[in-house]
């Protein structure tokens, strides 16, 4: 057993933390990019389009993580490519993170009366000009908060990426527990970081979801 203080313990956390932290950052932003071009292109495009995105959701929404995050490491090795776990968690979380998005914001989309599509088109505005002028405004001031509040669920989603070797929290308080034999503590602080990590998100969430129903910016 090696002798671990607190203040250790706590350190070497904090230095997988950053991982933590940059792997949600990455498959968020990989998420809105990959879940902006699914929403347009299900919303823009033909029927067989509309049913391949959908498809690609239901897949992504009816599937584990946890089943992601194997096939995209063990998966990608069986085709020959050597993916380290980082990248293999990135890969899955962008993927997952974009199958959610489109679906909130596809919600958020049709939220929009129908009469704001009839009196864009009435003034001669293309799909793309009503999306961008006069829908998607409209859409994003409804969409801000649920998106915010997936965030959360993507940070809690990145403990998984441990089960593939990616050491972030989850995986670096397993390794200290194996050192130390100290469970509760360790796991204490790894559930503590989690929580200083996501109250902040879940508060801002809740303050833009009230923020934007009163109609005024957030602050």
């Amino acid at each position: 057993m090696v002798d671990f203080s607190l203040w250790d313990i706590l350190r070497n956390l904090l230095l997988a933390g950053r991982w933590t932290v940059a792997l949600s950052l990455i498959a968020f932003a990989g998420g809105l990019l990959v879940g902006l071009a699914l929403l347009v292109a299900r919303t823009a495009g033909g029927a067989g389009t509309r049913r391949a995105v959908g498809a690609y959701v239901q897949l992504f929404q009816g599937t584990p993580l946890l089943m992601q995050l194997f096939l995209a490491y063990f998966g990608l090795a069986a085709l020959g490519l050597d993916v380290s776990p980082w990248t293999a968690a990135a890969l899955a979380l962008t993927f997952y993170a974009s199958a959610y998005l489109c679906e909130i914001w596809r919600g958020c989309v049709e939220a929009i009366p129908r009469g704001q599509w009839e009196a864009s088109a009435a003034l001669g505005l293309s799909l793309g000009e009503q999306l961008r002028h006069v829908v998607g405004p409209q859409a994003l001031r409804i969409g801000v908060a649920p998106t915010v509040g997936f965030l959360v669920q993507l940070v809690k989603g990145t403990a998984l990426a441990s089960v593939i070797g990616f050491v972030e929290l989850t995986k670096a308080g397993t390794m200290i527990t194996n050192a130390t034999f100290q469970p509760f503590l360790v796991y204490a602080c790894v559930a503590s970081m989690y929580f200083l990590l996501c109250f902040p998100l879940s508060v801002a969430s809740r303050q833009l979801e009230r923020s934007l129903r009163r109609g005024r910016p957030a602050h």
